[in-house]
């Protein structure tokens, strides 16, 4: 977990407790202080947000070398291989990785876990999907890890440049921009996993 992190989670607690007060402010009649209290509240919001797409647009790009572990918490992925196979309509690529859990005590799992290929125009692309498939979210035991792969189809004249993955909420979704240093995406540099 990281600063951003922990920010977010002080935010959303500040952000229950500061409406609990209004809303009590409210029903006892108090109007003037709970506007004044939402005016505050909504500068502070604003600074929040602010702040956040300043960073996303600074930071630089985040890119992983293929074995290097991208964690979230204690669920981690490493990519371990990427191949390209031939493909009537363009190139499939087969990646190979490994999910893992750094966890010393609970079992868990990366609710709505998810994983696609980036090409150089910001184009994704889902990987094909079966049941017998390992699931991104597979329950994992402390310090269990399992293997996976998946395949991407990509047209011709597409070039992939990364893998990305994440959970809890959809790519460049609304977690990326509320959460601080996460909004890369917005601006064409999302983390990933580099494939050149």
């Amino acid at each position: 977990m990281t600063i951003f992190d922990l920010l977010f989670l002080l935010a959303v607690l500040a952000t229950g407790f500061t409406l609990a007060i209004v809303a009590i402010f409210f029903a006892q009649g108090k109007g003037a202080p709970a506007r004044k209290i939402l005016a505050i509240y909504a500068l502070a919001a604003m600074a929040y947000l602010l702040t956040g797409i300043a960073i996303a647009m600074l930071k630089p790009q985040r890119v992983l070398h293929i074995g290097e572990p991208w964690c979230f918490d204690d669920w981690c992925l490493s990519v371990q291989e990427v191949r390209s196979i031939p493909d009537p309509l363009g190139t499939a690529y087969s990646v190979e990785f490994r999910i893992f859990s750094q966890a010393a005590r609970v079992t868990q799992r990366a609710k709505g876990a998810w994983i696609y290929l980036l090409d150089e125009q910001g184009h994704i692309y889902s990987p094909d999907s079966h049941p017998s498939l390992v699931p991104l979210d597979i329950a994992l035991r402390p310090h269990e890890s399992v293997n996976a792969t998946r395949v991407f189809h990509v047209p011709n004249g597409s070039r992939p440049v990364g893998l990305i993955t994440g959970h809890g909420g959809s790519y460049c979704g609304v977690m990326s921009f509320l959460v601080i240093g996460d909004g890369g995406c917005f601006f064409g540099k999302p983390t990933m996993v580099g494939l050149q």
